[in-house]
């Protein structure tokens, strides 16, 4: 890796650590998110960062939104929609465990391994339906957005069992959703396996923290 490239990664860790801003889903206390510092060690060794999917799977669902007659947002009212998505999100899941990232336009859901899924299941806990009703409550209300659903796993098991059961949440997630009467349309959905940890993957606390499901909500633009 040459040295601009690294210049350029060092600039994208420094814009992301000052520009994210969590809600500790416990204290009700801003933080800087945990999956933001561990996202950050791939952002300073080169690796792309943004939604797990890529910004090409969320401009064909955006093209097919709009092409469907869903309006997009357009300029100074993209970031008033998604200040008001974000306040109604931190609204609904204050202690709940989930916290809530902002990153730019984009807002990400960060639910815990505690929260969603039993130890190597992929059926949902039943904590995690009042979660989920609390999230599809709101993305009905908001619904100019692209959600992407992004399972992970810790490192326990191989690389590719990891990565199909991380694939199953992220479906089931998603499936819950359309129950809900969200739209298949705005929903994406990728399993990450252990591809992308935020903690030690050495602590049983750690493998947890690994243990998620992030939904990342893109407003719906013209490109």
């Amino acid at each position: 890796m040459n040295s601009k490239k690294i210049q350029i990664g060092i600039l994208v860790v420094a814009a992301l650590a000052a520009g994210c801003e969590t809600l500790d889903p416990y204290t009700g206390e801003s933080e800087t998110s945990k999956a933001t510092k561990g996202a950050l060690i791939g952002a300073a060794a080169g690796a792309v960062v943004g939604l797990a999917s890529g910004d090409d799977a969320v401009d064909r669902r955006q093209r097919a939104l709009i092409g469907a007659g869903v309006g997009a947002l357009a300029g100074g009212s993209i970031g008033h929609y998604q200040d008001r998505q974000e306040a109604k999100l931190r609204a609904e899941l204050e202690g709940t465990g989930v916290s809530v990232t902002r990153i730019g336009d984009n807002i990400t859901l960060n639910m815990p391994g505690n929260v969603t899924f039993a130890t190597d299941s992929a059926d949902l806990n039943a904590d995690f339906f009042n979660v989920l009703n609390s999230v599809s409550k709101v993305l009905k209300e908001f619904d100019q957005t692209i959600v992407e659903v992004a399972g992970h796993t810790d490192n326990t098991g191989s690389d590719e069992y990891n990565e199909a059961l991380s694939d199953r949440r992220a479906s089931a997630v998603a499936r819950y959703f359309e129950s809900r009467n969200i739209s298949s349309q705005r929903l994406l959905t990728i399993g990450m396996g252990e591809s992308r940890p935020i903690a030690d993957n050495g602590t049983a606390d750690g493998r947890q923290a690994n243990r998620r499901v992030e939904i990342t909500m893109v407003p719906l633009t013209n490109g």
